[in-house]
């Protein structure tokens, strides 16, 4: 039985709704001013999801997102999901040719993106590409200036009618655990980027443990660093908070003393992010000017963490819950330490298997290698 079964979902937009009949008047995301509750970003969601079927977006096609974190990030992807669609993150530091290539490889229908991130015109970077894209139909221009021929936000959003509402009513409850859910595009560290195909099954499995793993529940305020288009951002951020009814906070780019204005400001509770992230905080000169104290859950990996750090996160944050984990976009999180392991079991190991996991070290020739030898994870 998949996990995604044995957790009572058969797909995201159902774990969606449940969230909604359990937690519809919590709040979901805060983004400056602007706040939305489950409620609201599920209607949100499915006026997405309406709009793009207007717009000949099929259950299988590709939806694909060039943007930084943002309440529109997570709309677009909820409602594609609704709509039966694929979802396809792109790096939102990609230059044009690098995003082309994912959006043609992976046949992508619809662009959203915007005009404006840290000084790029992300719209121009892709015109400039060279590339052809003969599949991509339609692109919607999030924040910034509209570029000709795209669709603004709210123009996209005015696109559905009651009959394009219906049948994406239809269509989420027709996703089942098997259907594919996104294509992330692996690092590259052996060459061009590898399209990962996930299903519904597989990608509510990390949703579903992530909170078991590091204690996140309903209520929980996040602070959102790590990217929407890792697995970490989509995955273990969005669809886990989702999952439970945690809030989400999403940050475009991360920046020390905002971040801990934040904390201090939201009383955030949740603040997972690279090794980086964790001493840009701990030597900040202005760190004893904020207030803290609402912080319990960290958690990190994708680098070496010295011994040290973690014991000074213990000593000068007051994180009660560091975890450390090892993950692959193929897979999900696939170990981790636990709440409670001592500052070097969570800067020297990556834990243990998490369930429905089974990790091996082989030789080159695919035999186990005693423990405490090198060879490959499998």
């Amino acid at each position: 039985m998949s996990p995604a079964r044995e957790s009572g979902w058969e797909s995201i937009p159902a774990m969606v709704a449940a969230t909604v009949a359990e937690h519809g008047d919590r709040i979901a995301i805060v983004e400056g001013e602007s706040r939305l509750s489950y409620a609201e970003l599920a209607e949100e969601a499915r006026r997405f999801g309406a709009s793009s079927v207007a717009l000949g977006v099929g259950p299988g096609d590709r939806v694909a997102i060039w943007a930084p974190n943002c309440a529109e990030w997570i709309v677009a992807a909820l409602g594609t999901w609704a709509a039966g669609a694929v979802v396809v993150p792109v790096n939102s530091r990609f230059k044009g040719g690098e995003a082309a290539d994912v959006l043609r490889r992976s046949s992508a229908r619809m662009l959203v993106t915007v005009t404006d991130l840290l000084g790029s015109d992300l719209v121009a970077l892709l015109a400039g590409s060279g590339v052809e894209l003969p599949d991509l139909e339609t692109i919607v221009v999030v924040q910034g200036r509209v570029s000709e021929g795209a669709l603004g936000w709210a123009e996209l959003l005015g696109r559905a009618t009651t009959e394009h509402a219906t049948e994406l009513d239809r269509r989420a409850l027709a996703v089942g655990a098997d259907d594919a859910s996104d294509i992330l595009f692996t690092s590259g560290t052996t060459g061009t980027p590898k399209g990962v195909v996930q299903t519904h099954g597989r990608t509510l499995a990390v949703a579903g443990d992530w909170p078991a793993m590091t204690g996140l529940r309903a209520g929980d305020r996040y602070l959102m660093v790590n990217p929407y288009f890792h697995m970490f951002g989509l995955k273990a951020g969005i669809l886990a908070s989702v999952s439970v009814g945690a809030t989400m906070y999403p940050e475009a780019v991360f920046d020390a003393e905002r971040a801990m204005a934040t904390v201090a400001a939201e009383a955030i509770t949740v603040l997972p992010g690279a090794p980086t992230l964790y001493r840009a905080l701990l030597d900040h000169p202005a760190r004893s000017g904020h207030d803290l104290s609402s912080l319990r859950i960290a958690v990190t990996g994708a680098a070496d963490i010295p011994v040290e750090l973690v014991r000074r996160i213990f000593a000068e944050l007051p994180f009660s819950v560091v975890v450390t984990g090892y993950g692959l976009t193929e897979a999900g999180t696939a170990a981790s330490t636990r709440p409670g392991d001592d500052p070097e079991a969570i800067a020297t190991t990556v834990g243990r298997p998490r369930p429905g996991f089974e990790v091996r070290i082989l030789d080159h020739d695919g035999v186990v290698v005693p423990d405490g030898q090198p060879g490959e994870i499998v």
